[in-house]
């Protein structure tokens, strides 16, 4: 198993908005083409309203990359950088936990 997890601050709330609309198309085609992606979550953060952490979990290192590979993703990491202020990036390595081989 591989994942990351990935927090995001956008410039601004219309960008924060546009960001969201973005990230909403591109997660519907991850969940009707992408199998080996197990989790795509994205969430809010209560208190940061220009905040967005993404946590990602894929079946091994080809699955992430057929997923970073995809023309949703592709079209994504395109268009994301006009709305972003800044990105981290924390690669995970399971250790265990449950619902997983680990």
């Amino acid at each position: 198993m591989f994942g990351l997890c990935v927090r995001f601050t956008c410039k601004d709330q219309a960008s924060a908005e546009a960001y969201d609309r973005l990230v909403a198309e591109t997660v519907e085609a991850i969940q009707a083409n992408e199998p080996g992606t197990l989790v795509y979550a994205t969430h809010t953060v209560e208190g940061q309203p220009l905040q967005r952490i993404f946590y990602e979990l894929y079946r091994d290192r080809a699955a992430f990359e057929a997923h970073e590979a995809s023309p949703a993703t592709r079209r994504y990491l395109d268009q994301r950088d006009q709305y972003l202020a800044s990105t981290e990036v924390d690669w995970l390595t399971l250790q265990t936990g449950k619902g997983t081989n680990g």
